[in-house]
């Protein structure tokens, strides 16, 4: 078995990556979601942010260091398969994939919802299937159409997310006659109960939120297989959108609860809407529905792309159907996205009957999802490192920072995270819906997979000695 991405073409560019990552991680956990992790945690909330996007940073990296070395379309299912066990392959990507379906699943579902505001009396199946077609064209046209739109679907949330941030601290600034002005500010941060007013373990229990509304950003190791010279810009991708990302949740969350008091902030309404309407822009519902369609479409066209990408990365390995390696003229792996649509509308349809306990379930194991692909990742290379160096191979191109102790440090705080999903009620289903998920496919692993997929992938090293330009191909 070889390492060639033989169908896919490689038309992503250094801006489609950044801000495809963009649009993945920045979307419901931001918008809508952020709202309950400020309950949670207070003010601190924010410190809880900062110590998350260190950690996904350094899942990133990990990733980052192994897609460097490997540029292949499956990545991090392949990663595992090749450095751990080709079940722990076959685990993570199945779950990616799954998890990817879910997501667009709950999106194509929430653009019917937010159509209603406009349209009350159209039914909401019309717009979920227009979506889902709209979704397939794009994905079959081929890799460079999807990117070149996926940037400018990120764009519309991302321009949203510094008009709010630029807003806020104008009004905080200079109040240009917004009611309340003189009870804006820092000190919000520190009254009402102080910085921290649900103790340190509001902080704790925060990061089962947070965490997962940084969930998606692992696409830019799928787009590997169709980057434009991997080498050069997924290192760059990868260490901006981290931070760019961390410093979003960040200054719009400070903003935020600098403008409106944290217990005003009570989640029946996205924080982002009642800020505008609380500035006196009163046509906040409407254009937030616009900026919340967008997000939606963005996610959903990402989550289409990293799924499909993933299922063809599995069937290299003989862990998924052989005909999801087929690609079309345009280099689209056409059985993974034809998949993919199929599901979707059967997913809509299982939502419209019973809404309460598929949501429920599919939400649970989302959830859970999104940790273990992380931790594999890190697994993965950290067995990966410990090769490289009983085999004396070419030092990494793109190493991770402060190796050892940071990627052991992640680690521990990512099985915390884990453990925390158990502890906390809430999110407590999420772990037993995401056992019971890991038993059905390691029951599907040993019965269904054969021959080359129970055997570790072979993997190209495609490391250069550092210093050394690589020869035009």
């Amino acid at each position: 078995m070889t390492t060639t991405d033989s169908g896919l073409r490689r038309g992503l560019t250094a801006r489609h990556i950044r801000f495809m990552a963009l649009g993945s991680a920045i979307g419901t956990g931001l918008f809508m979601g952020s709202s309950g992790a400020i309950q949670t945690a207070g003010p601190a909330v924010l410190i809880a942010y900062i110590i998350g996007g260190a950690a996904v940073f350094m899942v990133m990296r990990a990733l980052g260091e192994m897609v460097v070395r490997h540029p292949v379309s499956g990545s991090f299912g392949q990663y595992a398969s090749r450095y751990i066990h080709p079940f722990a392959g076959f685990l993570v990507g199945w779950t990616f994939a799954f998890e990817m379906f879910l997501v667009a699943v709950f999106d194509a579902t929430a653009i019917g919802v937010y159509m209603r505001f406009w349209f009350p009396d159209v039914s909401q199946w019309v717009w979920v299937l227009a979506v889902v077609c709209f979704i397939a064209a794009i994905n079959l046209l081929g890799v460079r159409v999807f990117g070149e739109l996926e940037f400018w679907f990120a764009l519309v949330k991302i321009v949203a997310i510094v008009a709010l941030i630029v807003a806020g601290v104008a009004v905080i600034l200079f109040g240009f006659g917004v009611a309340g002005h003189d009870q804006m500010g820092p000190q919000n941060l520190v009254e009402h109960g102080g910085f921290m007013p649900h103790g340190f373990w509001g902080v704790i229990a925060s990061f089962t939120i947070v965490m997962f509304a940084f969930g998606g950003i692992e696409i830019i190791g799928v787009t590997a297989g169709e980057a434009q010279n991997p080498k050069q810009v997924l290192p760059n991708a990868i260490n901006s959108v981290p931070i760019r990302i961390l410093l979003f949740y960040v200054l719009t969350l400070g903003v935020i609860m600098c403008i409106q008091p944290w217990v005003d902030i009570t989640g029946e309404t996205s924080p982002f809407v009642s800020i505008f309407e609380s500035i006196g822009f009163q046509a906040a519902a409407a254009v937030f529905n616009v900026i919340l369609i967008t997000a939606a479409l963005s996610a959903m066209n990402a989550d289409i792309f990293g799924a499909g990408r993933m299922l063809h990365g599995l069937a290299e390995q003989g862990q998924a159907p052989r005909s999801f390696t087929r690609t079309t003229r345009n280099g689209v792996p056409i059985m993974t996205v034809l998949t993919m649509i199929i599901g979707l509308l059967v997913g809509v349809v299982l939502n419209f009957f019973y809404p309460d306990q598929v949501l429920f379930l599919l939400g649970a194991l989302a959830t859970f999802a999104t940790v273990l692909v992380w931790l594999v990742i890190l697994v993965a290379h950290i067995r990966m490192k410990a090769e490289i160096a009983r085999e004396h191979r070419l030092p990494s191109e793109f190493p991770v920072p402060l190796w050892p102790v940071a990627s052991w440090l992640t680690v521990a705080f990512i099985v915390g995270v884990i453990v925390l999903v158990g502890i906390v009620p809430d999110s407590r289903p999420a772990l037993w819906v995401g056992l019971v998920w890991v038993a059905c496919v390691t029951a599907c692993y040993f019965a269904w997979v054969r021959g080359d997929g129970r055997q570790p992938y072979h993997l190209v090293d495609q490391t250069e000695p550092i210093g050394v330009v690589p020869a035009e191909r």
